[in-house]
């Protein structure tokens, strides 16, 4: 059955937004807020916990957080390069917090023997640490010492470094894939599908309704997904000149790197964002828009309604319409 075509975004709002355990977190510019739909009584009968695969049928609960976000706080990180790596910083702790806050909203508050089944902050601080000793790893390391295996037989330091960048995209295009096709996550995906339908619905200027942000692309040019694709592709060129270097100066390197690579990547994807309606930005963002498909998917109208009470949260205390250019910076890469 064919549909009408959505309208088309008619502004670029500072919101952005993040999946979580049967939610949705949406941040601005002064507030962030979660969204969780909360199991159904009946669900938690007999201390029966949700399978990742099983949809929560109860109340949507909304927390919402004040935000002075650390990039108006301080001058010095709101200078190029620097101001991407700290918002970035600032969107993994946010998302963080969120999913911590999804993930307690899907448990009974008491468990059998009346203690507090919650998940505590030091579990998730174990959480972070591993997941980004994990990426640095996956991302970093192994296609620097895989390359290195290979280095007596590579004529120069350029040739190393593209084929360090080749194991490196292949790495991660797998490794999005293979996530993909995982049964647990695909509830995740959904809602990251709603989170964008959500936005682009607002960006629109049309109410928002589950409906009406049905009709939109589960895709944006903001997302995290389209970031990483352009880290990967910005490395080779900040790491080509250190061409082929021994094993363990080549990983201090990837490791030190790593901040100047997040940085100029944050302001590429800066500029692709402030020139979207231009053909040339639209080439560029087209393969980050491709693996979107990937990490999204249809979200229902259920879902669809939990991320619209996340942005509701959020416009009830804002109004993103007044946000300043100071406001915006580090809003490019959170949707």
């Amino acid at each position: 059955m064919s549909e009408a075509a959505p309208p088309p975004r008619t502004r670029d709002a500072p919101i952005g937004g993040q999946a979580v355990l049967e939610g949705v977190m949406m941040r601005g510019v002064s507030t962030w807020a979660v969204a969780v739909r909360k199991p159904s009584p009946e669900q938690l009968q007999d201390g029966h916990e949700l399978e990742p695969t099983e949809p929560a049928l109860g109340e949507i609960e909304v927390v919402s957080e004040p935000l002075v976000s650390i990039v108006k706080r301080h001058r010095i990180l709101r200078l190029p390069l620097v101001r991407g790596v700290a918002a970035l910083g600032e969107s993994l702790s946010i998302g963080f917090k969120a999913l911590g806050i999804s993930a307690n909203a899907q448990v009974a508050v008491e468990g059998e023997d009346g203690k507090d089944e919650k998940i505590g902050s030091g579990a998730w601080v174990g959480t972070v640490a591993f997941s980004v000793v994990l990426a640095i790893g996956l991302f970093f390391l192994l296609p620097a010492g895989l390359a290195s295996l290979m280095r007596d037989a590579l004529p120069n330091g350029l040739v190393f470094v593209i084929v360090e960048k080749v194991i490196r995209i292949s790495i991660f295009l797998g490794y999005l894939w293979l996530i993909s096709r995982m049964r647990d996550l695909q509830r995740v995906f959904e809602y990251h599908g709603a989170e964008h339908k959500t936005i682009s619905n607002y960006e629109a200027g049309i109410p928002l309704t589950p409906e009406n942000a049905q009709r939109f692309s589960r895709l944006h040019p903001r997302c995290g997904t389209s970031f990483l694709l352009i880290v990967m592709v910005v490395a080779v060129v900040v790491f080509a000149p250190f061409g082929k270097l021994p094993l363990l100066w080549l990983f201090i390197t990837r490791v030190v790197g790593i901040p100047l690579v997040a940085g100029i990547a944050f302001e590429i994807i800066k500029l692709f964002g402030k020139h979207r309606d231009k053909r040339w930005a639209q080439i560029m963002m087209w393969p980050g828009m491709q693996l979107q498909k990937l990490t999204t998917r249809e979200p229902d109208l259920s879902q669809l309604a939990v991320a619209i009470a996340a942005l509701e949260a959020v416009l009830a205390v804002e109004n993103p319409e007044n946000a300043s250019e100071e406001d915006r910076v580090g809003m490019e890469v959170v949707a």
